[in-house]
């Protein structure tokens, strides 16, 4: 009987052992991604009579997810007799990494409906599925479970509801829930960070960082990458550059992403050549900091530039995505490059691995309507295969002021009323066609539609920073603490001026008033303000930067080219499109932008 027993026994342990040695081995085949290897695996599970065994299936379900097999691992999925929490778990978790929101969704339904047990790894994966889809109803009602379950506090949790928030434009609500969450993870502050740049809350995401340091939260390349990001958009130099070290101290200048951002912030701050230097330093180079630079080179005006980056990409076998094929399109729209912006377009079209957008389509409308080609412009709105965007036609009206086409303009204004009601901007582009053309009848009743909507037209802005301190004009500032210094100035370059021969752009001017109310009124445009301020705060040495929120009219631009040639120094004016470097008496842009 004894001599059965220790059979018996050794019969049992060499199973176990077979069964521990197969674990071992799935568990080693999913973290190496080796498929093939987790098959065979697989068949000596069902040879062995494991397939039956809760644990073990839970393993493979693991593995083919891991592998990117969610067929196999719903199969096993299904075949099983008894299923656990953890089951679920892997299940979800596999459709929601690999982008199958709905199935995720689906399992999840279906999870609550048998009564089954959920614990915050369910709830943080189906939430994060509703992340990828923007699926912001489920996540309500998901967040509504978490705080019955007392699992809103979970850092997982509240750390994805956090994020679907964001994503979906409820950054308020994101707020919420990240205040009410007892332990942050560095995730959480970088998924807040993260919506608020998504958001445009650039300033925002500043406070917040200062309070993550005040608090002692350990950095990470996806915090900083977002806090770059936010620099550039505000065009914030000194924090860029201060982020720069932090960033070389951390370690973290060789990421590829945070490398990309610094390449973004130097460009945007107007500082080219850093940013260029910068890209020029990296020695492995992904194709995010590849578009990083073409888009720098887009908005300084270096077309060219721009166009041997993209030929580089290809001979060292990197291959532009949308982003690439945008930042070219944009270069040539800018430039007047119209056969260039044409064969970037046909490249895209013949590119098996991008599928273009309508973000492209919109930069051919742009290419097209900016160089005159107004009617070519509307043809490709009629053909392309998607919904024109309240931006293209934006564009094409915009394009039809410059070239003097009133009808299209009517059509593409029409077109925009509907889709941007509020939009004051889109009935005073309309108004300035016909103000152009001398047609003041029309101007009068586009305006007086403008007042009747009550849609509001954004007030021209500029702003230069001088003395660690942001200055900000509006035409015809009375305001400002040196007011008096800054008219006398403007008029001492206007004296100067015309020694040249300079004659103001009075048809840059839109009003219905003669010739000299004209002048008078161009004279007192926001960036001839600030530049003027620029003169008497700046030291000589520095270029002179300023920045606009509309796009620099014609007059001042002629302004800018003829005070630089008189001054001797370099002014840069970033306006709504782009970079404007003035020096010599000539501008980067060509005079087209």
């Amino acid at each position: 009987n004894n001599s059965l027993k220790d059979k018996r026994r050794g019969k049992i342990d060499r199973s176990l052992i077979d069964m521990f040695v197969l674990h071992e081995l799935l568990q080693l085949c999913a973290k190496r991604r080796s498929l093939l290897v987790g098959k065979s695996c697989h068949g000596l599970a069902i040879h062995f009579g494991l397939v039956t065994d809760t644990v073990t299936c839970n393993i493979l379900i693991n593995l083919y997810t891991k592998c990117g097999r969610n067929d196999c691992a719903r199969h096993v999925f299904d075949a099983m007799l008894a299923r656990s929490i953890v089951s679920w778990n892997t299940m979800i978790a596999g459709y929601t990494q690999s982008g199958e929101d709905v199935q995720a969704l689906k399992l999840f339904q279906r999870m609550h409906r048998e009564g089954r047990q959920l614990t915050k790894f369910t709830l943080s994966s189906t939430i994060c599925a509703c992340a990828a889809k923007y699926a912001i109803n489920d996540c309500k009602q998901l967040h509504a479970i978490a705080i019955k379950l007392a699992l809103d506090v979970n850092s997982f949790v509240g750390t994805a509801i956090l994020d679907v928030y964001a994503k979906c434009n409820m950054i308020k609500d994101a707020c919420w829930v990240f205040e009410k969450m007892p332990d942050k993870t560095l995730v959480t502050w970088s998924s807040l960070f993260a919506g608020y740049v998504q958001n445009g809350l650039h300033e925002e995401a500043l406070c917040l960082f200062r309070n993550a340091q005040r608090e002692g939260v350990k950095l990470s390349e996806f915090t900083l990458s977002a806090i770059i990001s936010a620099c550039a958009s505000l065009a914030l130099k000194i924090e860029g550059t201060q982020l720069h070290a932090v960033i070389v101290k951390c370690g973290f200048h060789g990421n590829f992403f945070v490398a990309a951002s610094l390449v973004d912030v130097y460009a945007r701050c107007g500082q080219i050549e850093k940013s260029y230097a910068l890209f020029a330093y990296m020695e492995q180079k992904n194709v995010v900091i590849w578009n990083a630079m073409i888009a720098g080179f887009s908005r300084h005006a270096h077309s060219w530039e721009a166009m041997i980056l993209f030929e580089k990409m290809h001979q060292l076998g990197i291959f532009p995505n949308e982003v690439t094929y945008l930042s070219m399109l944009s270069v040539c729209s800018h430039a007047g490059l119209v056969e260039e912006g044409r064969h970037y377009f046909n490249l895209l079209m013949s590119d098996q691995t991008v599928e273009p957008n309508v973000l492209h389509y919109s930069c051919m409308v742009d290419v097209l309507g900016r160089s005159g080609k107004t009617d070519e412009a509307w043809e490709l709105i009629h053909k392309m295969p998607f919904e024109p965007t309240a931006s293209m036609w934006g564009s094409l009206l915009g394009s039809c002021r410059n070239h003097n086409n009133s009808g299209l303009a009517r059509i593409a204004a029409e077109q925009l009323f509907q889709l941007e009601p509020d939009n004051g901007g889109n009935h005073v582009l309309l108004s300035n066609v016909y103000a152009a053309s001398g047609n003041w009848e029309n101007v009068l009743m586009a305006r007086k539609y403008l007042k009747d909507s009550g849609a509001k037209k954004e007030i021209g802005r500029s702003w230069i920073e001088a003395k660690g301190k942001i200055h900000v004009f509006v035409v015809g500032e009375r305001k400002h603490p040196a007011i008096t210094d800054i008219y006398n100035k403007l008029e001492e370059i206007y004296h100067d001026m015309r020694k040249f021969a300079h004659m103001t752009k009075i048809e840059c001017d839109l009003h219905d008033v003669h010739d000299d109310q004209k002048e008078e009124l161009l004279k007192h445009h926001s960036e001839k303000l600030a530049l003027a301020f620029g003169l008497i705060s700046l030291p000589p040495n520095i270029p002179i930067i300023i920045h606009k929120n509309l796009r620099i009219c014609g007059d001042c631009h002629s302004f800018m080219k003829v005070a630089a040639h008189i001054t001797e120094r370099l002014f840069i004016v970033r306006d709504v499109n782009r970079f404007h470097h003035f020096k010599d008496g000539s501008c980067s842009c060509g005079d087209f932008w």
